[in-house]
């Protein structure tokens, strides 16, 4: 059963050439699905217009995004808005970037919760230090009486990790949300993702770069090159029986480890 699927979609801006078009593919239920391409292959674009939030004078000129049967791209904004943050969730690339400087990690918290679902004061709280402890914040009280700018990259990308699973969303967007870590904290955040689809059953769409990451965590993998998908399937095919000449450029630039670049 599918949760999303996208169909033949094309996205401008304004008078520009495509940055995405006639893209297809399709996520299950609980499925991890990465999109892996360089910077500028329209990645970023395809996974914020599920959500309707490309920027201003990107448009879907063509075909449909559908979540569990609805075209989003028929839904008006108030529609959309109850969408948001309870069915979908979406980790920005640098979450560090998107929280206050000058509030505190609790009270950011408690809005976002609040924006949602009515909920006590005492039970906000007591739900923040359990998803906090969760991404393995080991001083989950200290974290929320902190600012942002006390915490390291690793901590308030997964506070942001914890933010966005809170409503425990049936689709997570993640956009690069390992790209600014170090690879040491790249590796938690990661097992982190793949714990979430196992306890939360959540379907989770990937994008990165790194061919690496999307092999250790995926179920299936799209490659994207200059606003196409051109390759799409099962994790094992495109890894080890690849089709395209760009997948497979993109496979021999992964380092190898005692030999091998990917376990079986």
């Amino acid at each position: 059963m599918d949760i999303l699927n996208i169909e033949n979609c094309t996205i401008r801006y304004q008078e520009q050439e495509a940055a995405v078009e006639h893209v297809s593919l399709s996520v299950g239920e609980q499925e991890i699905v990465s999109i892996v391409g360089e910077s500028g292959s329209g990645k970023t674009t395809l996974i914020r217009a599920i959500l309707g939030i490309l920027p201003p004078g990107g448009t879907v000129t063509e075909g449909k995004i559908l979540f569990q049967g609805k075209n989003i791209l028929e839904l008006d904004e108030t529609s959309l808005q109850k969408l948001r943050g309870t069915e979908i969730a979406m980790i920005f690339q640098d979450v560090g970037a998107s929280l206050d400087p000058i509030r505190i990690v609790e009270s950011q918290y408690r809005e976002s919760i609040l924006a949602h679902r009515k909920m006590a004061k005492a039970d906000c709280r007591s739900l923040e230090k359990e998803m906090l402890a969760k991404m393995h914040l080991t001083d989950p009280e200290r974290v929320m009486v902190s600012y942002p700018f006390e915490l390291s990259g690793g901590m308030k990308q997964r506070v942001g990790i914890a933010m966005s699973m809170t409503a425990r969303p049936r689709l997570l967007l993640a956009d690069e949300p390992t790209s600014a870590l170090d690879v040491t904290i790249q590796a938690e955040v990661v097992r982190e993702m793949k714990k979430l689809r196992e306890q939360y059953e959540t379907a989770i769409i990937l994008v990165t770069h790194n061919m690496g990451v999307a092999s250790y965590i995926s179920d299936k993998i799209g490659v994207m090159c200059k606003g196409e998908l051109v390759e799409f399937g099962k994790r094992d095919d495109v890894i080890f029986h690849p089709k395209h000449e760009y997948t497979k450029k993109l496979l021999a630039a992964v380092p190898r480890l005692e030999g091998k670049r990917f376990a079986k």
